[in-house]
């Protein structure tokens, strides 16, 4: 068996042992930072629904400058008064954890880019003395 993959030795969740290694899927949703689901940040939705849904982790990232299919650009710029500048949530697990979470943004209908593309896990780990079963978050996220 294959680490990474659900049931194998190396499994998300196993204790003490690498949550993922290898071949991956990376998901990438694009939103603006104002966007909000249930009176909360859309990004922050995403991520909650992410770490509910057990996938390996989750991060969110903002951006300094962007435009979408609006074509307003946003930017950080001091001259600018824009607040609603570009989030990237990114989310990297096995392509089948990551293609069993995609119904949970249809549900979101988020106004903005999903992506994904394959990639390979290189190093999953958390600080040292840290196993993946610990309580408290913080390992990095994706």
């Amino acid at each position: 068996m294959t680490p990474g993959v659900p049931g194998a030795p190396g499994a998300p969740g196993a204790p003490g042992t690498p949550r993922l290694g290898g071949p991956a899927l990376r998901l990438t949703v694009l939103v603006g930072e104002n966007d909000r689901c249930h009176h909360r940040p859309l990004y922050s939705e995403i991520v909650h629904r992410a770490r509910a849904a057990g996938l390996a982790g989750a991060s969110v990232f903002r951006g300094i400058e962007g435009f979408g299919a609006s074509s307003l650009v946003h930017t950080a710029r001091l001259l600018s008064l824009s607040e609603d500048l570009p989030v990237a949530v990114v989310i990297v697990d096995t392509e089948e954890r990551v293609r069993a979470f995609l119904p949970e943004l249809d549900g979101l209908r988020p106004a903005g880019l999903v992506t994904l593309e394959r990639c390979e896990v290189l190093r999953y780990a958390g600080p040292p003395g840290h196993g993946s079963d610990r309580k408290s978050g913080g390992e990095g996220g994706a």
